[in-house]
Order: C-alpha cells, then sequence, then structure tokens
C-alpha cells in the first residue's frame, strides 16, 4: 500500500483547567477560569476544611470571578465558561462582566509541567516523532506509524487519546491532515476530546469555508486588511492569483498566503527543536514605581532571575545574553539587553546584567509587567570556546559589576 504523508496535531482541551479539576472534580461542568496569582487559594481551603478530601470542598467555598480584584489575565477557561465568551489571554475583569458567576483558580506551574510531560511521554511510546509545541500541544508524524494510515490516522489518533486519558484521566483533540498547517486547523474542528480527519481533497469543502484568521500566520493586522479587500475567508484568499497577493502583502508574506490558503506545507516533523531563549514575567495586581515601590520590585526582579536560571540549569542550559522587558502603565513595551563574555546560568550573574539593562530604559513612568529573558543558549558543557586571549567578542559588552542596581535597596532610599 502506497503510504502518503500523515501528520498529526494534538492539543490538550483546555489544558491548565483540566489539571485543576483533577485537583478538584466537584468543579466539573461548571464555569471556571484559571488564572489571576499565586496558589493562595489552596492553602485557604485547606485551612478551612481541614481534613476533608479535596473532592469533598463544597463548590460555594471556591472563590468567585465577579469577586476577583486585580490585572490578571486568563491563562484558560472550561468549556462552559467559554460558552460565555470567556477565553484566554482575556483580562478578569473583563471576563467577570461575562461570566461573574464562574470560580476562579491560579495555575499550578509545577502540575502542569509534570502533566506536560507525562503526556508527551505517552505519545512517543506509541509514536516516536513528535515536536514540541509548547507546555499542551505537539505534531506527531503518523505516517510510518502502525495504524497511523488506517482510515486516515484515525485509528491511531484513538489509541492515543485513549492511553492519556487512561493514565491521566485529561482528554485532547487531534487532527489529522497531509501537513503541519491543516492538521493544526483540524485540531481545532471537534473540541473537546474529537478527531477529525483531513485529505488532501478536503481543503476546498473543509478549509476555504474558514475565516481568515483560522490560519496560523495571519494575525489581526493582516486580518484587517485582507478584510478592507473584501477577504474573508481562506477560499477568498485562494481565489486571488499569487502576483496579486505579493503584490498587496510583499513577495514572501504573499507568496507564503498563497500557498497556505491551498492547504500545501512542506514543513516537517521537527523531533528535537533548541530553545532560542529562555524568559520569565510578571504582570502586576498594580501599577508599581522604580523608586515608590523599590524595594518590591526588586524582589520581583531578584526572583524573576533566579526562576529564570532554575530553569536553564533543570533543562541543562547556559546563557550569554541577559535581557529585560518592562510595559510600561500606558502598555508601551521596552525591551534591552546585554552579551556577556562568558556563559553563564547563575542567578546572580543575571541579576547584575540584567539590572545594568534597567540603566537603560525610562523608569519614570509607572510599570505594569517586569521580565527577565536569557538568550544565545548552548547546552551546559558544549559552550563555543571563549575568545582568544587578547580577541575581544564583538557581541560582548562588560557588565559593570559594580554600578549601584537600580531596583536594590539604597541609603535614604
Amino acid at each position: 500500500m502506497t503510504r502518503i504523508r500523515r501528520i498529526a496535531h494534538l492539543d490538550m482541551d483546555a489544558f491548565f483547567a483540566s489539571v485543576e479539576l483533577l485537583r478538584y472534580p466537584q468543579l466539573k461542568g461548571l464555569p471556571v477560569v484559571i488564572g489571576g496569582g499565586r496558589r493562595k487559594v489552596d492553602e485557604l481551603l485547606l485551612d478551612r476544611y481541614a481534613g476533608l478530601p479535596l473532592a469533598k470542598i463544597p463548590i460555594d467555598a471556591f472563590p468567585l470571578l465577579k469577586d476577583y480584584v486585580g490585572r490578571g489575565v486568563i491563562t484558560t477557561a472550561t468549556y462552559p465558561a467559554r460558552q460565555f465568551g470567556v477565553g484566554s489571554a482575556m483580562g478578569m475583569m473583563k471576563a467577570a462582566r461575562l461570566c461573574p458567576q464562574a470560580l476562579v483558580l491560579p495555575v499550578d506551574f509545577d502540575q502542569v509541567r509534570r502533566f506536560s510531560r507525562a503526556f508527551k511521554g505517552i505519545i512517543r511510546e506509541i509514536a516516536p516523532l513528535v515536536e514540541d509545541r509548547g507546555v499542551d500541544e505537539v505534531y506527531i508524524d503518523f505516517t510510518d506509524v502502525p495504524g497511523g494510515q488506517r482510515e486516515g490516522g484515525r485509528v491511531l489518533a484513538r489509541l492515543i487519546q485513549k492511553s492519556i486519558f487512561e493514565a491521566t484521566g485529561l482528554t485532547c483533540s487531534i487532527g489529522v491532515a497531509p501537513n503541519k498547517l491543516i492538521a493544526k486547523m483540524a485540531s481545532e474542528f471537534d473540541k473537546p476530546n474529537g478527531i477529525s480527519i483531513v485529505y488532501e481533497a478536503d481543503v476546498q469543502s473543509k478549509i476555504w469555508p474558514l475565516p481568515v484568521r483560522k490560519i496560523n500566520g495571519i494575525g489581526p493586522k493582516s486580518e484587517e486588511k485582507l478584510h478592507r479587500l473584501h477577504l474573508h475567508t481562506l477560499g477568498d484568499i485562494a481565489a486571488q492569483s499569487r502576483e496579486w497577493l505579493v503584490d498587496n502583502f510583499g513577495q514572501a508574506y504573499g507568496g507564503w498566503m498563497h500557498e497556505a490558503s491551498w492547504g500545501r506545507d512542506d514543513r516537517p516533523v521537527v523531533v528535537e527543536s533548541e530553545p532560542v531563549s529562555m524568559s520569565r514575567e510578571t504582570t502586576f495586581d498594580r501599577d508599581l514605581h522604580a523608586v515608590r515601590d523599590r524595594q518590591e520590585l526588586g524582589a520581583i526582579f531578584t526572583d524573576l532571575c533566579g526562576r529564570v536560571a532554575e530553569d536553564l540549569r533543570r533543562k541543562g542550559y547556559v546563557g550569554k545574553t541577559i535581557g529585560i522587558k518592562l510595559r510600561y502603565d500606558d502598555f508601551r513595551t521596552a525591551t534591552r539587553d546585554q552579551t556577556l563574555d562568558h556563559y553563564t546560568a547563575d542567578a546572580a550573574t543575571i541579576r547584575r546584567a540584567a539590572g545594568q539593562c534597567l540603566k537603560r530604559v525610562d523608569l519614570g513612568p509607572r510599570l505594569r509587567l517586569l521580565g527577565v529573558r536569557v538568550g544565545k543558549l548552548a547546552k551546559l558543557g558544549e559552550e563555543p570556546a571563549p575568545p582568544a586571549k587578547g580577541q575581544v567578542d564583538p557581541q560582548a559588552h562588560a557588565v559593570q559589576q559594580h554600578t549601584p542596581d537600580l531596583f536594590a535597596d539604597q541609603p535614604g532610599g
């Protein structure tokens, strides 16, 4: 039998929320949002209901979204909450107006990472060619895996779904198609816990009627321009010539748009992908000022640097370029970075270099977000050799070790 290319995209269903529902199964079927801060909810519930199993804690003991005050954003929401228009990356105060009765739980990142490793390990035992695309999604090459061709890949997809559910209690949705582009769209067709099979001959019937934003790569600005040109569906784009799209969107993007609208995508499933950088950031519950809130900002800044350093060590990397990210109260964003003359995963070194980056941004306005990033990564033990003595790394900028840190406590501060 001739084997045709079959690529799957697997997306865990409301992953962060589903992990929480394993802990609190009494909340299944209810509108629940995940986000909004650190894990104080568990401590309060355990203190109030000491000795009672988590699954027996009454529903009315959980905090309601209508009572939330702050600037947090939603990480994810259960499907009953999504029916009210609540979704990922939405401000929680806005979500409270749409679904005030929703329950609120914070993210448990340790649990999420544990279940992420678990479901990916299960997939690799069945189909080894897996491309990691984040904590809750992967691409899988079904082409040469037993069952990967049967019913277009449905047989293998069912096996993976069943195996993940039996091991973790979590559900996922899978799209199987000739390539990654269509597979990602197909995984959204039948959520939650669905399997969607798309063949090359299905592009006109299943892909062309979709809104232009359904293609991963067309964002809000491109969507707006497409609408101005009276193009609303992928079929509308496919009806245009490549030349017309290039004229309106540029050589690279217009050409890609033409290929994508016809469902063409030759990208392989990349089994091992080295990270480009690692970062940590946080949005504050209230705007903070570099002078008036220096002690609080300093503690947050140090914690972010420590967490990035721990991420690097846990994954076996070191980095050379240290950067910061600030978002002001008017939503402007500033980034700065600095390249060291050596690789590091040391929290104190990262903190010093990031502190130097702070000297190159405006710290007058109030801040709503702070982030720290380490880039130019290398595997620990595999770092390129430093420049020979007398030579200078053109990307390196020495860190001034003794300049006062703008977020540190200072006499008279």
